[in-house]
């Protein structure tokens, strides 16, 4: 039974996600969704440390943790995507 409480993450390689709290996906989703659709494409570094200086002060959680797990589960949902031949890898909204 899922709890409503959490959610349960997708994996794009078809590993077993993690059940965190829905609130702090939701913060750390929202965060990215918003960053990524300001910048158009971002590198995952330049993502993660926005992140981090964002909302170190007022999440409860491990900020990178979130934003690595939040980031495969909306590369495997298709509501984000990795951009081809990118080094470091950028992501950006799927189209």
């Amino acid at each position: 039974m899922q709890d409503d409480n959490k959610i349960m993450t997708l994996h794009p390689q078809g590993k077993k996600g993690v059940n965190i709290l829905k609130r702090r996906y939701d913060t750390i989703k929202d965060f990215m969704l918003d960053t990524i659709k300001a910048h158009g494409e971002i590198s995952y570094s330049d993502l993660n440390d926005l992140a981090v200086d964002k909302l170190t002060d007022t999440f409860d959680g491990k900020v990178p943790w979130y934003v690595v797990t939040v980031k495969l589960d909306l590369e495997a949902r298709g509501v984000i995507e990795r951009v081809p031949k990118t080094s470091p890898h950028k992501v950006r909204m799927k189209t």
